[in-house]
C-alpha cells in the first residue's frame, strides 16, 4: 500500500489523515490495518513511535461508524493503556481521525483526578473508551460503565503492563467482555508471560512484527561515557553545556532519582521537570505541555512514564542511569531522530553499570562508541558533593564515615585514654567521696549534654549525633565551655 487511499476507508477518515499530514502509511499500517477491517484478531510487535496507534485506530473507526451509537453506561470500543500519558495520547488520536465523522463519543479515564467528571461521561454512553486498568475497575465496581456489549478490545503496550503489575487486573477485566469480540494485543516486547496473556486474549490472530525490540534508529548519534557513579551530576551539566540540546530527555531508573537530577539541574541553573508516577496528573500535564511548547527545554524521565511521551523535535536522549533491561535502552533513544530527523543519544555508565551495558550490546547486536571520563571529574565532583553534605550517589555510610561533614572521622582511642578517663568517675564512687553537685547544672540529677558517658562505638545514633555537634559547634564540633568540661567530646558526641 503506497496510499491511505487504498485501504478503502471512508472518506471522512482520510480526508483527516490529509489535515494531520499523514501521506505513505508505515509498515505495520500497511500490514495490520486490510485484516483488523476483515475483523480477524491480531497480535502485533511493535515500539512506540511505529505508528500502531493508527494502524488500530482507523479500522475501528470503520467498524463502529456503520453501528449504532453506545447506549447508556455501555462501551463499544475498549482500548487499555498502562499510563495516563498514553491513555490521552491514543484518546487524542482517535479525536484527531474522526474529527469529520457524526455522532463519534470517545472518552478516556485515568487515575489521579476526579471521578465525578469521568462518571457524568461514561453515563451517557462511550462508543471508544480509552482506559487505564485501574480505574477502569473503580467504575466498573459502581456501576457506571459495563462491558458486556463492547464490540472491539485493545490492549496497548501488555509488556508495560506487565511490569507495572496489571496483569491480573487485565484478566478480571476481560472476564467482563462478552466471548464474542474484536481483539487486538500490542506488545514492544514478548517475554513468556505477556505470549501466555496473548494466547488467552486472542482466537487464531494474525500476527505483525516491526522493528524488532533490538533494533535501533540508525539516524541516531549513539555514545557512551564511562564515569564515576558520583561524577554523573558534573558530566551531566557539562553534556547540557556542550551539546546545546533543544530538547532534551533525560532517562533515571528511579522516581526518587527523577527528582534528584531536576533538583540537581536547577542548583546548576537549568529549567528542567521531572514525570513519574509520583507526580499528580496536574504536575504532569504542566510539565509535559511546558517541555512540548520548548518553555522547559529538559524533561526528565522514568522509563514507565516515558511510554506515553509523544513529542516531535526530541533532539537528545541522555541515560542518566543505565537501564537494567536492554529493550528498554531502545525505546529510551527511539524518542529522538523521529520524523526523518536525526538525533543524539548520550549514556552514562558507572562500574556497577557495565553489564548493563554489556547487555544492551548483546541484544542490539552493534558496539556502541566509547570514551572514558574517570578520573576527570571525579575529584571535583567528590569535593563539590563534600561541601553539600551530601553522600556521592550510590553510597552508604559506614562506620566512622563523615562525608556528610567537612572534617575526618575521629581518631580511635586506645584503651590506655579509656582507663584514664574512667578515673575520675571510679574515685567519685569510692566511699566517702564527696557527692557531686547539681547546682550549677539545673535539675538534681540531670547531667549537661557534655557530662554524659561517652560511647566509643560507631553506629547510627553517633552518626546523628556527630551532625548535631558540627552544627552546634563549628569545623570542631564542639563549643567549648570556660571550665574546661567536654573533655572526650572533640569529635561532637
Amino acid at each position: 500500500m503506497t496510499s491511505f487511499s487504498d485501504f478503502g476507508l471512508a472518506d471522512s477518515l482520510t480526508r483527516a489523515l490529509v489535515d494531520a499530514g499523514y501521506e505513505t502509511p508505515t509498515p505495520i499500517q500497511t500490514q495490520a490495518i486490510p485484516d483488523l477491517l476483515k475483523g480477524r484478531d491480531l497480535l502485533g510487535i511493535a515500539q512506540t513511535g511505529t505508528g500502531k496507534t493508527a494502524a488500530f485506530a482507523l479500522p475501528i473507526l470503520q467498524r463502529l461508524s456503520a453501528g449504532r451509537p453506545a447506549q447508556p453506561r455501555r462501551v463499544r470500543a475498549l482500548i487499555l493503556s498502562p499510563t495516563r500519558e498514553l491513555a490521552t495520547q491514543i484518546a487524542e488520536s482517535f479525536k484527531t481521525y474522526s474529527r469529520y465523522m457524526n455522532h463519534m463519543s470517545i472518552a478516556v479515564v485515568f487515575g489521579g483526578v476526579g471521578h465525578r467528571p469521568q462518571e457524568d461521561r461514561l453515563k451517557r454512553g462511550v462508543d471508544i473508551l480509552v482506559a487505564t486498568p485501574g480505574r477502569l475497575m473503580d467504575h466498573m465496581a459502581a456501576g457506571m460503565v459495563s462491558l458486556e456489549s463492547t464490540e472491539i478490545f485493545v490492549l496497548d503496550e501488555a509488556d508495560q503492563m506487565l511490569d507495572m503489575g496489571f496483569v491480573q487486573p487485565v484478566r478480571r477485566i476481560v472476564k467482563h467482555l462478552p466471548k464474542a469480540r474484536h481483539s487486538l494485543f500490542f506488545s514492544a516486547t514478548m517475554p513468556k508471560e505477556i505470549g501466555q496473556l496473548a494466547g488467552e486474549l486472542l482466537f487464531n490472530p494474525v500476527t505483525v512484527s516491526v522493528a524488532p525490540a533490538a533494533t535501533t534508529v540508525e539516524r541516531v548519534d549513539q555514545r557512551v561515557i564511562h564515569v564515576e557513579a558520583a561524577a554523573k551530576r558534573r558530566l551531566l551539566l557539562d553534556v547540557i553545556v556542550a551539546e546545546k540540546p533543544e530538547r532534551a530527555l533525560i532517562f533515571t531508573r528511579t522516581k526518587h532519582g527523577a527528582d534528584r537530577v531536576v533538583r540537581q539541574l536547577g542548583q546548576d541553573g537549568v529549567d528542567a521537570a521531572a514525570i513519574h508516577g509520583n507526580k499528580s496528573q496536574a504536575q504532569r500535564e504542566k510539565a509535559l505541555a511546558a517541555f512540548k511548547a520548548g518553555s522547559t527545554p529538559i524533561l526528565v524521565a522514568t522509563d514507565i512514564a516515558a511510554r506515553g511521551i509523544d513529542v516531535t523535535g526530541v533532539s537528545h536522549v541522555i541515560n542518566f542511569d543505565l537501564p537494567n533491561i536492554p529493550e528498554s535502552y531502545v525505546h529510551r533513544i527511539g524518542r529522538t531522530a523521529r520524523a526523518g530527523a536525526s538525533g543524539v543519544a548520550i549514556s552514562f555508565c558507572a562500574e556497577d553499570e557495565r553489564p548493563y551495558l554489556k547487555d544492551i550490546e548483546k541484544v542490539t547486536r552493534q558496539k556502541i562508541p566509547a570514551e572514558d571520563r574517570r578520573g576527570t571529574i571525579a575529584l571535583a565532583e567528590r569535593s563539590e558533593t563534600s561541601e553539600r553534605g551530601e553522600r556521592p550517589a550510590g553510597k552508604r555510610p559506614q562506620p566512622g564515615d563523615r562525608r556528610g561533614s567537612r572534617r575526618p572521622a575521629p581518631p580511635a582511642v586506645s584503651a590506655e585514654q579509656q582507663r584514664r578517663d574512667a578515673m575520675p568517675a571510679a574515685k567519685a564512687r569510692q566511699p566517702g567521696a564527696a557527692k557531686p553537685s547539681h547546682a550549677a547544672h539545673g535539675k538534681p540529677g540531670q547531667a549537661k549534654a557534655s557530662q554524659r558517658p561517652v560511647h566509643r562505638d560507631t553506629g547510627a545514633a553517633e552518626e546523628s549525633l556527630g551532625r548535631v555537634g558540627f552544627l552546634a559547634g563549628g569545623r570542631d564540633g564542639l563549643k567549648r565551655r570556660p571550665d574546661g568540661q567536654g573533655r572526650g567530646h572533640r569529635d561532637g558526641r
